[in-house]
């Protein structure tokens, strides 16, 4: 047998084929979730999400220093709204001394340089568990998105650097890019969720925040998870009203997506590894069905060979300690 060409060559040894590879993976790709409560010296573990935690201010300012010690750069927060202060107008979201707010600055001022995002959507402040004002059975656009934009404004001055509108309402980005502007919050970048499909994988997510929909579901906002262009498409409209970077959520069953945004755009592309995604492998591993560690980079390596420069994952300090070895 001859031949001029051995593929095999370049798979022979760890070093070959660290040498070769394409798609690297790096601490500073991940963008760590957090989610926080009030309270002193709290961690409460969410319940569909083994090993995660919902965390008071304090721990969660130590964290932040271990996931920057780690080479982690960037965090996404959530918070978890106390039931006496939801709405239907998301009025504590603007209050100026929230949770979200306060997290900001304690967080800013532990670790300056930690790029801070906030998650900007109604759903952890209403008493419908939607992401927008709701009248009658319907959620309203036009509404919804005067408050998001004023949302926003607040964490800006709170001092996040990238706020992440999660909500799927139109014309948001525009109004909260002109909200940003106008107040004279010129470095403040957006993080938009522009291809957020209604996917069954966020159900612990919302175990997490106690957000689930009271009524209905979200599908007159989220994406079709059967349509593909009406992703480009959504997320042409959000570069165009100004996004900074777009996201593609969820990730693992929506890598087509992400590499047909990464192949059309020319901003950064995030995904988000989300709850479910995470609680499956998680189960997975406990049952002895899979390696825990060896999935973790294996998926995570496959969301950023399929376009994402960026990747949200609650894996992020797991898989930078695999790296960092």
């Amino acid at each position: 047998m001859q031949l001029i060409r051995r593929n095999r060559i370049l798979r022979q040894s760890p070093a070959i084929r660290a040498m070769v590879a394409e798609t690297i993976l790096k601490p500073s790709d991940f963008i760590a979730p957090l989610f926080i409560v009030e309270g002193k010296g709290v961690k409460e573990e969410i319940s569909s999400m083994q090993g995660y935690f919902r965390m008071s201010i304090d721990l969660t300012v130590q964290e932040v220093k271990e996931l920057w010690s780690l080479g982690i750069k960037s965090v996404l927060l959530f918070i978890k709204c106390n039931d006496e202060l939801k709405d239907n107008k998301g009025t504590e979201a603007l209050n100026p001394d929230g949770l979200m707010q306060r997290s900001i600055k304690a967080i800013k001022g532990a670790c300056p340089d930690m790029v801070v995002m906030t998650d900007v959507a109604l759903d952890p402040f209403s008493t419908y568990g939607h992401d927008g004002i709701v009248d009658g059975k319907e959620i309203v656009n036009d509404p919804t998105v005067a408050v998001l934009a004023q949302m926003s404004v607040s964490h800006a001055l709170a001092g996040a650097d990238f706020v992440a509108p999660s909500d799927m309402m139109d014309g948001r980005i525009l109004a909260i890019r002109l909200a940003l502007e106008e107040a004279g919050l010129t470095r403040t970048g957006i993080l938009a969720y522009s291809a957020k499909y209604a996917s069954c994988f966020y159900g612990p997510f919302r175990d997490a925040l106690d957000s689930a929909p009271g009524f209905g579901d979200k599908k007159t906002y989220q994406m079709d998870y059967a349509n593909r262009i009406e992703a480009i498409k959504e997320t042409m409209m959000d570069i165009d009203e100004g996004a900074d970077i777009v996201m593609v959520k969820p990730a693992m069953a929506y890598l087509d997506i992400i590499r047909e945004v990464s192949d059309n755009v020319q901003v950064p592309v995030s995904a988000y590894h989300v709850s479910g995604e995470y609680a499956m492998i998680k189960a997975a591993a406990k049952m002895g069905w899979l390696d825990e560690n060896k999935a973790i980079l294996e998926s995570l390596t496959s969301i950023k060979r399929a376009g994402a420069s960026l990747i949200a994952t609650y894996f992020a300090k797991d898989a930078a300690k695999l790296i960092n070895g």
